[in-house]
């Protein structure tokens, strides 16, 4: 690592803690509206519930067919649900439950132990005793609505009570139960079934073979059980008990008796098993000894958390790494966590988050993590209610000699504070540098301080306020992608990608006719950077970190502003200057005219600095269109033959496409444009090559689909397919692991493939293009 020089849903992790969104996490940062009792659509909720409850009770009794009524999901509505709708839908059942003038709940009983949950009907609680969710405190609302467990009768939130499991008292049907009777019913469950199976996860190959179904000891695994399977087997709890949530301001996270299950292999090439009663002392025994193989935590049939801990930077770090957020189209996390004195305990909330962000990823079209991003999370978060979440950086000069690191692409995901998330939010790349200037790491160091002091307060007297809306984000600061800034000895450049032209005209069109401001880019050319520091009295000030024994020569901008407000009677040709992290240049509006004439146009700009009759050296702006770019998708190569992806373009694909056999399957990512100067903007008939890839996408899963399970036994989880289309002539490569599909699979692709291009004579003739379409084999869990 450089150093700096500064001058002046897993199931594990939804059972034992109830996952949440990151949508959900950053609500927290936000007081919420208090809830006033007895509000009308609250009762109604009460009453749909009730009769839920003493329908399926009914029915259990009676014997009658499963007629299983959902739970409404209100989102932003404001209009109650309709309390007749919910009498029609249980039909005359209703009546039979009405004694004595009084309506009755059937076998409703006081709060059961564990012997017993599940297999009697719990008492109800009132939804007007539960003004928030009785798990992780989080008040209901409009949008946030209450959910009766039919095994406790407590409320909860979606979150919290989810989840569904067989009840007796409901005559073996499913009923929605709250995360933690889930967690003792599965328990008292587990208990009865062999513990050793054939785990499957798309990062162990060979992790399930068809022919172990009448293997008592490798026993074939539904995909129900086996997201079942994949949690820590956690202590029995009477249904009455609470299990301490991530968030709240009064009490800390009561630590769990036991972590996730461990992947361990049996010696035998894709045979796996799952220790789930490791103790944490003799784990972290194991840890300490410093052995070669790091311990390989389960959080969901095809999620993994990698655990060692290292000697990085002269600092004892916990080293935390995802496996499995790829398939979803996100980038690897890794976190590395400075060790407390005398820590015993595995930092596990690191765990949850990372249950948070793949289940974002899979849920929410466009919420995938990328360099300078944010995640969020509740109070409590390791320990300390100051910590917000984690900024997302992509290493460059930093060292990572004696990590565990994933394949490419991943981040590292840096610990920041409450006071600093409005940083994070708003212009991340200075909460980034100045973390580097305060552990003296050029940019910044890649590890997390747990308990420090925020490093930025309130944001009132930096000239951000006047640029960002710090209090709604209406409006932030644009950035440009590759848009660097070069400070020199009386000479700044500005430099911006050509292939970033519409970017910029986006940014152009919004921003005032007499000001305008844009973020830059980390400037990876440069050999120092300007930051910002706040002072103890609240003010920013200038300073500048730079690589450590190395002159200062190019020196790196966050921001550039150019303001219209120099009169021409000033004297002045233009004036610049260096305001906090950034640049500010007044011009007149003249000038500023042709600024932005120029940059529509995409030319090539100057500005003169200095008086008109000038007495010394004069400086100079100048703007400057570069044919390249930074460099991107460093360390990507073809799981076809390794070619290296680095610079090419690629797009996730926030469509979800994939198809389901067996027990797996099969998902497209990403798209990659293997020709340079082949954009997917910039293609010929843009609409025909999307449907075309898509088309192609679709052919590809449908051939493979009843050969998933044969795919994955042989390790063969990440497939590629690289289409080459020269006008009349198309050719398909496909493969894995660096080598092409076995010669059965590839001809099955090629017949199924050409059929799609000779049925649509459309797709014919359109302008030559490479694509290579990226696919995943998972374990099916729906």
């Amino acid at each position: 690592m450089r150093q700096a020089v500064t001058a002046t849903l897993s199931v594990w992790g939804e059972r034992r803690f109830g996952y949440s969104t990151l949508k959900d996490s950053s609500e927290s940062l936000l007081d919420e509206r208090k809830l006033r009792p007895g509000l009308k659509e609250d009762s109604v909720i009460e009453e749909k519930e009730r009769a839920e409850n003493e329908q399926e009770q009914l029915e259990a009794v009676l014997g009658l067919p499963s007629s299983p009524v959902e739970d409404t999901q209100q989102t932003g509505s404001m209009e109650p649900s309709d309390p007749m709708l919910d009498c029609k839908r249980s039909g005359g059942l209703e009546a039979a439950l009405v004694v004595g003038g009084r309506k009755g709940s059937l076998g409703a009983l006081p709060m059961q132990r564990c012997s017993s949950l599940g297999t009697t009907a719990p008492q109800w609680v009132p939804d007007s005793q539960a003004p928030a969710c009785m798990k992780c405190g989080s008040k209901f609302s409009f949008t946030k609505r209450r959910h009766h467990c039919r095994a406790c009768g407590k409320v909860f939130c979606v979150v919290c009570c989810d989840l569904r499991f067989k009840l007796t008292h409901l005559g073996g049907k499913e009923g929605r139960v709250c995360v933690t009777c889930h967690s003792a019913l599965m328990n008292r469950t587990l208990r009865k079934d062999q513990k050793k199976v054939w785990f499957a996860d798309n990062l162990l190959p060979q992790a399930e073979s068809r022919s172990a179904n009448s293997s008592p000891l490798h026993r074939s695994v539904s995909h129900t059980e086996r997201a079942e399977l994949a949690q820590a087997e956690v202590c029995d709890l009477r249904a009455g008990d609470e299990v301490s949530g991530l968030s709240g301001n009064s009490t800390k996270l009561a630590p769990p008796k036991d972590l996730p299950p461990i992947l361990t292999s049996t010696g035998v090439k894709g045979d796996y098993t799952l220790e789930e009663k490791r103790t944490e002392s003799s784990l972290l025994e194991e840890l300490e000894r410093g052995l070669a193989e790091p311990l390989v935590f389960v959080l969901n049939a095809n999620l993994l958390a990698v655990v060692k801990i290292v000697s990085y930077v002269n600092r004892r770090c916990w080293c935390v790494m995802s496996k499995g957020m790829h398939a979803v189209g996100q980038p690897e996390v890794v976190i590395l966590l400075q060790c407390l004195p005398e820590e015993k305990r595995f930092p596990t909330d690191i765990f949850n988050h990372f249950i948070q962000i793949y289940w974002d990823a899979q849920t929410a079209a466009g919420k995938l993590l990328n360099h300078l991003s944010h995640s969020l999370v509740s109070r409590g978060f390791l320990g300390n209610n100051e910590h917000a979440g984690f900024l997302y950086v992509r290493p460059t000069f930093q060292s990572l000699e004696g990590l565990p690191l994933p394949a490419p692409p991943f981040l590292f995901g840096l610990l920041m504070l409450r006071a600093e998330a409005p940083w994070a939010k708003a212009f991340p790349l200075r909460l980034m540098l100045r973390l580097g200037a305060e552990y003296r790491f050029y940019p910044c160091p890649l590890f997390s301080v747990r308990f420090r002091e925020p490093l930025f307060g309130p944001v009132n007297n930096s000239i951000m306020r006047l640029l960002v809306d710090f209090r709604f984000y209406r409006y932030t600061l644009p950035t440009v992608p590759g848009l660097v800034v070069d400070l020199e000895a009386r000479s700044t450049c500005i430099r911006i990608p050509k292939t970033r032209h519409p970017e910029l005209l986006k940014a152009l069109n919004k921003s005032n006719e007499r000001v305008l401001a844009l973020g830059a880019c980390f400037n990876e050319q440069a050999d120092s950077h300007l930051i910002c520091v706040q002072t103890a009295d609240g003010q920013y000030q200038t300073q500048a970190i730079s690589i450590h024994s190395q002159p200062r020569r190019v020196t790196g901008s966050c921001f550039f502003v150019f303001s219209g407000a120099l009169k021409p009677s000033s004297g002045y040709l233009a004036k610049s200057s260096i305001v906090e992290d950034g640049l500010m240049v007044q011009v007149t509006m003249e000038t500023m005219a042709e600024l932005r004439r120029s940059l529509r146009d995409m030319k090539d700009f100057t500005v003169t600095c200095g008086k008109i009759h000038p007495a010394e050296r004069q400086e100079y702006v100048h703007i400057q269109w570069q044919d390249e770019e930074p460099r991107f998708n460093k360390g990507i190569i073809s799981p076809i033959d390794g070619k290296s992806m680095e610079s090419l373009t690629n797009i996730k694909t926030h469509q979800r496409l994939e198809y389901r056999a067996n027990g797996k399957l099969i998902r497209w990512t990403e798209v990659f444009y293997l020709l340079k100067d082949q954009h997917p903007n910039g293609l010929n008939n843009h609409t025909s090559h999307n449907r075309l890839t898509e088309r192609l996408a679709r052919a590809f899963c449908l051939a493979l689909c009843q050969s998933l399970c044969l795919l994955k036994e042989d390790g063969m989880t990440k497939l590629a397919l690289r289409v080459m289309l020269d006008g009349q002539k198309m050719e398909f490569l496909a493969g894995s692991n660096g080598q092409r599909l076995p010669a059965p699979y590839q001809d099955s692709l090629n017949q199924s493939l050409t059929s799609v291009v000779q049925s649509n004579s459309q797709y014919q003739g359109l302008a030559a293009c490479q694509l290579e379409l990226i696919f995943y084999i998972l374990e099916d869990t729906s």
